[in-house]
């Protein structure tokens, strides 16, 4: 398994341009935002059922995502680990919220999509491919990548 760093440097190969950047800043935590939702949006009957309570914040299949994504940061650093666990509690909440009052699924399907446009237009500006199709383990590095830079000292 790669070191934090080696992912990070192969990462930042792709992602040097300064707009390009911004808009990943952007697109990957909406990205990952709107895949904790969609994981919200599947029936939980069975997971509830299964623990014994029903909680919105806690039991339905976005938090079973999160928690093994978590186990994967935290495998490579335990400061990535927090701040993407503070990434995934703001996706939750807000998810929550937003259930309230839109769809969930479509809201963040549509919200998935729009994100994907930008993130294929930076890299058209950066003219350089997505790191992910080279190694489908970049798509758990970018959030990552986007929370360190985003929480680095200047």
């Amino acid at each position: 398994m790669r070191t934090l760093s080696e992912w990070y440097n192969a990462y930042g190969e792709s992602h040097k341009n300064p707009i390009n950047k911004k808009i990943h800043y952007i697109c990957v935590p909406a990205i990952y935002f709107a895949i904790v939702g969609l994981f919200m949006s599947i029936p939980n009957h069975w997971l509830a059922d299964t623990i014994h309570f029903q909680n919105p914040y806690l039991t339905h299949w976005g938090s079973v995502l999160v928690i093994l994504i978590l186990i994967f940061y935290w495998r490579l650093s335990t400061t990535t680990a927090l701040r993407i666990f503070i990434l995934s509690a703001v996706s939750i909440v807000l998810n929550v919220l937003i259930s309230s009052y839109f769809s969930l699924f479509y809201f963040n399907i549509t919200l998935f999509i729009i994100a994907w446009i930008g993130q294929f237009y930076g890299h058209h500006i950066e003219g350089k491919k997505p790191s992910f199709f080279d190694d489908i383990q970049f798509l758990l590095i970018g959030p990552a990548w986007v929370m360190d830079n985003l929480f680095a000292k200047k």
